[in-house]
């Protein structure tokens, strides 16, 4: 049974795009930057608990495919996003909600509509405050990856109206979805994240996402709660 948690204070980041782009290893050196910066941060990704089935195992129906990634960001969002949001802390994501646009609506062909409606059902309407797009030529970023998993080892073609959903979103929410430059070493790319990150950690404008209920399982709340740390300020 889902219940209510509090406005979440804490900072909500996503890392997005194509494979191979360096979002892995990007989060790590964000989040080690934000920690030195005296931020208390979280690291997570998607999917979370079903990553296996999803990226390794046989393949699936568009529609089955959808409804696991749903169902694996509900309790995502349940266990893990919500509570370290609500404690106040920067949780930085590396994969959500664009991707299962990207990937199912733009590269599948599934109904972006519904696609948003089940999104919203599983997230309680959580959004990031900023997403962090990593622009890179898919080829480029499918030479990197190796094609390891289910997803990589789709044609050029799916990736290619990836890719164009990852525009046409990036378009949609220019507020949101900052586009970043992904050519370049690892530290070129992280200081080109740093910069928009710290635009808006200093802006002043963000105090807590957006309004929203964030869902947390009442039955797990006590095991999911986490130190409280002031919204947003850093550690003395």
């Amino acid at each position: 049974m889902l219940g209510w948690i509090r406005m979440a204070n804490g900072l909500f980041i996503t890392l997005e795009g194509g494979d191979g782009v360096g979002k892995t290893t990007q989060q790590a050196l964000l989040s080690k930057r934000l920690r030195q910066e005296g931020y208390a941060c979280l690291c997570t990704r998607e999917p979370w608990f079903m990553r296996n089935l999803l990226l390794h195992g046989d393949p699936l129906d568009p529609l089955v495919e959808l409804l696991l990634y749903v169902a694996d960001r509900a309790e995502h969002v349940s266990r893990v996003v919500a509570p370290a949001l609500a404690a106040g802390q920067v949780v930085v994501c590396d994969r959500f909600t664009d991707s299962t646009l990207a990937y199912q609506g733009y590269g599948r062909g599934l109904d972006l509509e519904k696609i948003r409606q089940l999104n919203h059902l599983a997230t309680g309407g959580l959004q990031p405050h900023l997403t962090l797009w990593l622009d890179l030529p898919l080829e480029v970023g499918l030479a990197r990856s190796g094609l390891a998993d289910r997803i990589e080892r789709e044609d050029l073609e799916f990736h290619r109206r990836v890719y164009q959903g990852f525009q046409v979103l990036a378009a949609a929410e220019p507020q949101r979805i900052i586009s970043i430059d992904a050519h370049g070493s690892k530290t070129e790319v992280a200081d080109r994240i740093w910069s928009a990150v710290g635009r808006v950690l200093s802006s002043g404008q963000i105090t807590r996402p957006p309004a929203v209920r964030a869902l947390v399982s009442a039955s797990n709340s006590s095991q999911n709660q986490l130190p409280r740390v002031s919204p947003l300020r850093r550690s003395p």
